[in-house]
């Protein structure tokens, strides 16, 4: 049977966020950033594993107590330039030794989301468990798109139907997902364009706003009243 394995990418630096450590490493409710993406996909009973894949020079990971996860948690130090680099580098890492096997579900996570919920979780392993493709969460957009010019100003207002803004776990197998990474364009920003890339079709699973990225200094703000909110 396939199992479940999450995969977090903390390679990068996270330089808009305007601090003088890595994003993933910005406190929130008194913890590190990651610890909250980890602390929600640890307590999803189906995830069998979760991979955290550092950049080689990481110094921060063992500043911090993570004896909590650690029955499930597998740390490497294989990070790349880019995140698809580090996606590619963890589960190839996993293949060789046999952590990880073609047909395994992997869930990619992005460690700037700290808003994931279980319940989230779970609704994605729901609906694309049986799906051949795989998919991700995203929410439906909901502001207005203006397109600019070279001059910053407003060129055309592009429609917004049937737009969604991508969020991340992003799901698919194991074999799947590595050939769609190998062959994928070098501008892609997520695990599904890789996998349009190599013309299928993920499946669209209805998020939340809730889990955002953190890029910039005030997104930290807005990450913190909700994590208040849920412990």
């Amino acid at each position: 049977m396939a199992e479940f394995i999450a995969l977090i990418p903390a390679a990068g630096s996270g330089s808009r966020i305007g601090e003088d450590m890595p994003k993933q490493y910005c406190l929130l409710a008194g913890k590190p950033m990651i610890y909250h993406a980890l602390n929600t996909l640890y307590r999803v009973d189906r995830i069998t594993t979760i991979c955290v894949v550092l950049a080689p020079e990481d110094i921060w990971w063992t500043r911090y107590d993570w004896g909590e996860f650690a029955d499930k948690i597998q740390v490497i130090n294989c990070g790349g330039v880019t995140r698809a680099e580090s996606v590619t580098n963890g589960l190839k890492t996993l293949r060789a030794a046999k952590h990880i096997q073609d047909q395994d579900w992997v869930l990619v996570h992005d460690a700037a989301r700290p808003g994931l919920s279980i319940a989230l979780v779970e609704r994605l392993l729901d609906q694309l468990v049986a799906d051949e493709v795989g998919g991700l969460l995203a929410v439906p957009l909901a502001d207005t798109l203006k397109r600019a010019n070279d001059m910053d100003r407003v060129e055309c207002t592009e429609p917004r139907e049937q737009l969604w803004q991508a969020q991340t776990p992003q799901m698919f197998r194991t074999k799947l997902l590595l050939e769609a990474l190998e062959k994928a364009p070098e501008n892609i920003t997520d695990d599904a364009s890789a996998i349009e890339a190599l013309g299928y079709s993920p499946k669209l699973v209805m998020g939340d706003t809730n889990n955002f990225k953190v890029t910039y200094p005030q997104d930290l703000k807005l990450a913190e009243l909700i994590l208040q909110e849920r412990y």
